[in-house]
């Protein structure tokens, strides 16, 4: 699989300046930046701040944006050999965190110690298709117990470097369904499962919790379980990743196996989500990513119904914070890194791989000479359009101006993040 740095692949790199001003001029009083751990921690205690103190420069000081720092978004340096496996990753990445919080304090005080444990542990522990590359409920047990502890750590670590951080924790939101009655304890299982993480992150694991026998018939050590108890750590907000038309899944038996299927239940998913994480961890709530693909009368539509259900949530008396559309450009799908396979958890249209699949097989193995154009996710606030050169455009499209509007009329209490 190649590399897939999605900075890179967007022009993000070359174009950083003009894509944070447009974030602020299309009405976001703060960004959620993903700040390429790789990159930054280059070797064992040995960190390279040159790239992103220009860019934090620029963001904070210049723009005057609040820059919500994601510390791990997926991938970890290559030189931790088994990725979230390897027995350094705990300690590293506080180490890193720590580090991270001391040189900016006052100025980013708001982390996120890693985005989505779920998706994590999925690609890398469920299903092989990330480092380490585990597969079986098993690995991604592993994988979730060494991500709990490293996230716990950072806390710490961070707390330690900057008592005034605030923690935001980001979880992918899930909902599942199905239609055959003998799928109902899957269902169950799945949505106990889509919780577990941050359940061992607040310390509710415990031998009474309905799915502390599952992680230790999957390999979890008692002890350990034990540890995270004790050590348990509380956020300061919870951020929830839901997207209508990929977040709710519906299963089914295909060759007798079990499958899913992404299917779209709108704004009435989001409401579940959003009083599902409120009931269980009564913290402030930011929605950290939100979005849809499809036309511009689809996204507008999706910008206005899911901030309406913010609006009554508000009202009912949950402490939702802000709200962000991620992401703010298109984005290059993951399976461009795959040569164009299927890398999701749930069905894909086949077609569409078919078509991305044969691209990758008529470019050459260097990943800048396959056409970007059939992998954009067409699901941003600009639009980006490929050259011939392979260089992306940015465009404005009617969400834009919508965005906007909404963004510079919402209440002064919608705090955080926008964009």
């Amino acid at each position: 699989m190649m590399p897939l740095d999605e900075h890179e692949l967007t022009d993000h790199d070359l174009l950083w300046r003009e894509d944070l001003l447009a974030a602020k001029e299309h009405g976001a009083s703060s960004v959620r930046y993903g700040i390429s751990w790789p990159r930054v921690h280059v070797a064992p205690d040995l960190f390279d701040w040159s790239e992103l103190d220009e860019r934090i420069d620029y963001a904070v000081d210049e723009l005057g944006l609040t820059v919500v720092a994601d510390l791990v978004h997926y991938g970890t340096p290559t030189w931790l050999e088994d990725s979230f496996d390897d027995s350094r990753y705990p300690q590293t990445i506080a180490d890193f965190a720590s580090a991270f919080a001391e040189r900016f304090a006052g100025r980013v005080d708001h982390i996120t110690p890693l985005n989505e444990p779920m998706t994590t542990a999925s690609f890398c522990g469920l299903r092989g298709v990330w480092p380490p590359a585990l597969v079986g409920w098993e690995g991604w047990t592993r994988i979730v117990l060494a991500i709990v502890d490293g996230i716990q750590l950072s806390v710490e670590a961070i707390r330690r470097a900057n008592p005034h951080a605030v923690i935001v924790h980001v979880e992918a939101a899930s909902l599942y369904s199905t239609d055959d009655a003998s799928l109902a304890d899957d269902v169950t299982e799945l949505a106990q499962l889509s919780l577990l993480p941050t359940d061992l992150l607040v310390g509710t694991v415990d031998e009474n919790h309905p799915m502390w026998g599952w992680l230790v018939d999957h390999g979890a050590e008692p002890g350990v379980l034990r540890r995270l108890r004790d050590r348990a750590v509380s956020p300061d907000i919870l951020g929830l990743n839901y997207y209508p038309d990929l977040s709710p899944r519906h299963l089914y038996r295909a060759d007798k196996a079990v499958r899913q299927r992404a299917i779209n239940e709108w704004s009435s998913g989001l409401e579940r989500c959003l009083e599902t994480f409120w009931e269980r961890y009564a913290l402030p709530i930011v929605i950290t990513e939100t979005s849809i693909e499809g036309t511009d009368d689809v996204r507008r539509q999706w910008l206005e119904d899911s901030l309406l259900v913010v609006d009554k949530l508000r009202t009912h008396g949950i402490d939702i914070r802000g709200y962000t559309w991620w992401p703010f450009m298109d984005f290059v799908d993951w399976s461009y890194a795959s040569g164009g396979r299927n890398v999701e958890e749930f069905d894909v249209d086949a077609s569409l791989l078919e078509q991305r699949q044969q691209i990758s097989d008529e470019g050459t193995e260097a990943s800048a000479s396959v056409p970007k154009t059939s992998y954009l996710r067409r699901m941003g606030i600009l639009r980006l359009d490929e050259n011939a050169d392979g260089s992306l455009d940015r465009a404005e499209t009617p969400v834009s101006a919508r965005y906007s509007a909404l963004a510079s009329g919402m209440a002064t209490d919608l705090r955080a993040i926008h964009a």
